[in-house]
C-alpha cells in the first residue's frame, strides 16, 4: 500500500523528499534503486560500507508510505543517535529500550497507537519479547507495519565479526508476519556472512545490493612498532585537526597511553569495558560533542559511533582479524573527507593474540581465529596495495595502485620472481594440495622434519631445491602469490593452499610473477599525506567565517543537547563559509539544509554571515 501520489512521478518525488527531509541534492550510488524496491515491497539485503548512506535506504521509504517501519538495532547508543538526528530533521521517529522510565515508555506507546510515529527503533531482545509481540500484533491491525529493517544484520551470523545470539530469533518475524517485507542492512559482510543472513532471516528472493568496500578517502599505512612509536603517535596527533581514535589491545594499555598523553598536554579519554557504564557514557558523549578530541579505547568502543569527522584512527596494537580492522579503521572519514588509518605492527603483538586464542574453549573457534590472525599478519607484512588485500577479503576484486596507501605511495622495488614461484607452485602440486605454506617452504628448503619424512616428501623432485632463498623470502613470495590471486587457500581455518587456473599459467611459463621486495630501511619517518580528493577547500579569507560558524554550531548544539554534527557537518559549514548565503532562500540551497533545519537554524546562520560581511567592509 502506497500513497497514490508517490507512484506516477516517483523519481521527482524521491528527489523532493530527499531535499525536504534530509537536505541532500542527490542520491548516492545505489540508494534510489534500493528505495524503489522497498516501496515495491521487496525483501532486500543491503551491504553498504560506513559513510555510504545505508540508513537513508530504510528511513526515506518509511516517510513515503503509511504505517510503521520497525528498525531493529543492537545498540542503545546508536539507536538514540539516529533518532536524535531524525527528529532534528523534523522526522517522526522514536525508540523503545531499557533506558526509558515506565511513564516515558507508556507515552511513546500511546504516540505509536495515535499514528504519530513513522520509524520505531527497538533492540532485538525487546522486539522478540512476548509482551512486545502482542503490541506489534495490535499495531499491525490498527496502524499497519510497512517494513522491518534489520540494521547491523551481520550480528545474525557466527561467521560475522560481532555475532549476537538474540539476532538469531529474528527469523521468527517472517513466520509471524509473512506479508511484511524485510530489509537487512550491514556495513561489512563476507560472501559467507551474506548467505547466512539471507538464510537466518528467511528472506524471500531478496534483491541483494553489495556496494564496493573501497573507501577511497582513507589513507592506509602500516608502521613498525619500536621505541619511537609513542613519539610518532604524538606527532600524528599534533598534525591532525579533528577527532582521533587510538585502539589498544588491553585495558591496561588504554589506561597507560591515555595517562601519558594527558601528561604531555594532549587531552585524551580512556574507554574500555572495565570502566563503569556511566563513566563510559560520559567519555563517549564528551568525544562525540567535540569537548575532547582524542579517545584511547579497546574495541569495546565504536560499534555504532556515528561521528562523521574522525580524521585519524590509530591501531597501537595488531587487530584480531581483517574484518574488525576494516570496521575500526573505517570509523575515520565517514563524511567522505580525507582521513588517515595507521597501524603499528610489532612481532610481540602476535604472542598476545595467540594467548587469547588459546583461552577459547572450542577447537574450531581456535582454528578460525588463528587463520584470521594469519590474514592480519599477511596484511601487516604485505607489500602490495593495501586495498587489494582488504577488499579481497570481502570477495571484491581490486586492481591495486590505489594511490592512497603506503605501499602505493612508496612502492617497494619490484623483482621478477617467476622461477621461485614455479618451484613453489609445483611443490604445492606434488604435495597433493593438502598443506599450507609453512610445510611447502620446509620441503623446498630440505627440512628433516619428521612429518616430511613420514610423508616421503623428501623423495620429491622439489625437495631441497629452494635453499637459495631464506624462509622469510619464501614466505614473502607465498604471501604475494596469495594476494595476487595466483594461488588459492581454504577458508575453514586450515589454510591449505589450492592451485587455480592462474597457478598453472605460471608453471607453464605463460605468466610472469613480479614481487615487491621491502627495502631494509625503517619507513617510520615517511610523512602521512595531507588532504587528498576533491573536498570543498576553504577559499582565501573564508577561514575566519568558518571558525565563527563552528562556534555558532557548537552553541546551538549545546542548547539543543545534541552533538554538533547533528546540526551540520564540517563540509556543510565549509560550503557556507565559501558561498556566504545572506538570505534564507540562498541558505536553503546549501547541502544539509532541509525544511526543518532551514526554520530551526537558518535565521541564526544567515545573521552571523551577514554580520561577518559587514565587519569585513
Amino acid at each position: 500500500m502506497h500513497h497514490s501520489e508517490t507512484r506516477p512521478n516517483l523519481a521527482q518525488n524521491l528527489d523532493q523528499a530527499l531535499k525536504q527531509y534530509f537536505g541532500y541534492g542527490a542520491f548516492r550510488p545505489g540508494q534510489r534503486d534500493i528505495i524503489e524496491a522497498s516501496l515495491n515491497g521487496q525483501d532486500q539485503l543491503v551491504v553498504i560500507p560506513t559513510g555510504g548512506g545505508k540508513s537513508l535506504c530504510f528511513q526515506l521509504p518509511a516517510l513515503l508510505q503509511p504505517g510503521l517501519t520497525v528498525v531493529v538495532s543492537p545498540l542503545i547508543a546508536l539507536m538514540q543517535d539516529q533518532v536524535m538526528a531524525l527528529r532534528d530533521n523534523g522526522i517522526r521517529a522514536t525508540f523503545l529500550n531499557s533506558t526509558l522510565s515506565a511513564e516515558e515508555s507508556r507515552f511513546r506507546h500511546n504516540a505509536l497507537f495515535k499514528n504519530q510515529i513513522d520509524l520505531l527503533y527497538v533492540a532485538p531482545e525487546r522486539l522478540m519479547g512476548e509482551y512486545f509481540l502482542e503490541t506489534l500484533n495490535e499495531l499491525k491491525e490498527r496502524i499497519g507495519i510497512t517494513n522491518f529493517a534489520i540494521d547491523e544484520a551481520h550480528c545474525v551470523s557466527e561467521w560475522g565479526h560481532d555475532f549476537r545470539p538474540e539476532y538469531r530469533q529474528l527469523g521468527h518475524l517472517r513466520q509471524r508476519y509473512p506479508d511484511v517485507p524485510m530489509m537487512a542492512l550491514t556495513a561489512t559482510a563476507t560472501p559467507r556472512v551474506r548467505s547466512d543472513i539471507v538464510q537466518q532471516l528467511k528472506l524471500r528472493k531478496p534483491r541483494i545490493h553489495v556496494a564496493s568496500f573501497n573507501r577511497d578517502n582513507l589513507y592506509y599505512e602500516v608502521r613498525n612498532k619500536n621505541r619511537k612509536t609513542y613519539d610518532s603517535i604524538r606527532n600524528l596527533l599534533k598534525e591532525t585537526t579533528g577527532s582521533t581514535i587510538i585502539y589498544c589491545f588491553s585495558r591496561k594499555r588504554v589506561e597507560g597511553l591515555a595517562e601519558r598523553l594527558n601528561e604531555d598536554g594532549i587531552v585524551a579519554l580512556p574507554y574500555h569495558a572495565g570502566l563503569n557504564s556511566s563513566v563510559r557514557e560520559d567519555h563517549q558523549t564528551r568525544f562525540i560533542r567535540d569537548d575532547v578530541r582524542v579517545m584511547v579505547a579497546t574495541v569495546a568502543f565504536g560499534m555504532g559511533i556515528n561521528k562523521p569527522d574522525v580524521r585519524l584512527v590509530v591501531h597501537y596494537d595488531l587487530p584480531r582479524n581483517i574484518e574488525g580492522y576494516y570496521q575500526e579503521s573505517g570509523r575515520a572519514g565517514r563524511d567522505g573527507d580525507p582521513a588517515n588509518c595507521i597501524l603499528y605492527f610489532g612481532s610481540g603483538d602476535v604472542g598476545s593474540i595467540e594467548y587469547i586464542i588459546q583461552q577459547k574453549p572450542d577447537e574450531d573457534e581456535q582454528r578460525i581465529a588463528r587463520q584470521q590472525l594469519q590474514q592480519v599478519l599477511d596484511y601487516a607484512e604485505g607489500t602490495v596495495c593495501r586495498r587489494t588485500i582488504q577488499l579481497g577479503y570481502f570477495g571484491e576484486e581490486f586492481a591495486g595502485k590505489c594511490g592512497n596507501c603506503d605501499n602505493c605511495k612508496n612502492p617497494k622495488p619490484i623483482e621478477d620472481w617467476t622461477i621461485p614461484a614455479q618451484k613453489f607452485l609445483s611443490c604445492v602440486a606434488r604435495c597433493g594440495e593438502r598443506f599450507g605454506s609453512k610445510y611447502i617452504i620446509s620441503v623446498l628448503r630440505g627440512s628433516k622434519d619428521k612429518r616430511i619424512l613420514q610423508n616421503r616428501h623428501n623423495e620429491l623432485s622439489t625437495y631441497d631445491i629452494g635453499r637459495d632463498l631464506t624462509a622469510d623470502q619464501w614466505q614473502l613470495l607465498a604471501r604475494s602469490l596469495l594476494h595476487q590471486g595466483l594461488v588459492g587457500e581454504t577458508t575453514d581455518g586450515y589454510r591449505i593452499l589450492k592451485l587455480n587456473a592462474t597457478s598453472w599459467q605460471v608453471m607453464r611459463k605463460q605468466r610472469t610473477v613480479m614481487v615487491a621486495v621491502p627495502p631494509k630501511v625503517d619507513v617510520d619517518d615517511i610523512d602521512v599525506p595531507r588532504r587528498r580528493r576533491d573536498r570543498e577547500e576553504l577559499a582565501a579569507g573564508s577561514e575566519l567565517l568558518f571558525e565563527e560558524l563552528r562556534a555558532l554550531r557548537k552553541r546551538l548544539a549545546d542548547a539543543a543537547n545534541v552533538p554538533p554534527f547533528v546540526v551540520f557537518h564540517d563540509s556543510h559549514l565549509r560550503k557556507m563559509a565559501n558561498k556566504k548565503p545572506t538570505t534564507l532562500p540562498d541558505f536553503a540551497d546549501m547541502p544539509g539544509v532541509g525544511r526543518s533545519k532551514l526554520e530551526k537554524y537558518g535565521p541564526d546562520f544567515v545573521q552571523v554571515i551577514a554580520t561577518f560581511l559587514e565587519q569585513e567592509q
